[in-house]
């Protein structure tokens, strides 16, 4: 979540494709941001909501998009190269919120750098 600097890591070895990294940062995060949806809730025991599943990840058509730092520090979106290619080249993943992707990503589809995120 990016401006919220959360120490968590994922096993990129142990997985073999996007969605399956969608899913293991859903599972990481999804608490968290229950939470900050409903900070009253998360404190409770009482009428426990239902967590609902990050969905969007990977198409930016959710509220958060993940985008990855690779080690030249260009931040791209995940999932515009290969599996290999980015198990290799990824140093960092940020969960960033859509909105705050630049406006060109939006208008023109997916690009392979994000421009000052």
């Amino acid at each position: 979540m990016d401006g919220i600097p959360i120490g968590r890591k994922i096993d990129l070895n142990s997985l073999d494709s996007y969605d399956k990294l969608s899913q293991a940062v859903d599972k990481l995060f999804r608490g968290l941001l229950a939470a900050q949806q409903d900070p009253l809730a998360a404190g409770t025991k009482e009428c426990p909501q239902e967590e609902v599943a990050i969905s969007g990840l990977l198409d930016g058509t959710g509220e958060y998009t993940l985008v990855y730092e690779d080690y030249e520090g260009d931040r791209v979106l995940v999932g515009d190269v290969p599996w290999g290619m980015f198990v290799s080249s990824v140093k960092r993943l940020r969960v960033l919120k859509t909105s705050d992707l630049s406006s060109s990503l939006t208008a023109s589809g997916r690009k392979r750098t994000v421009a000052e995120c």
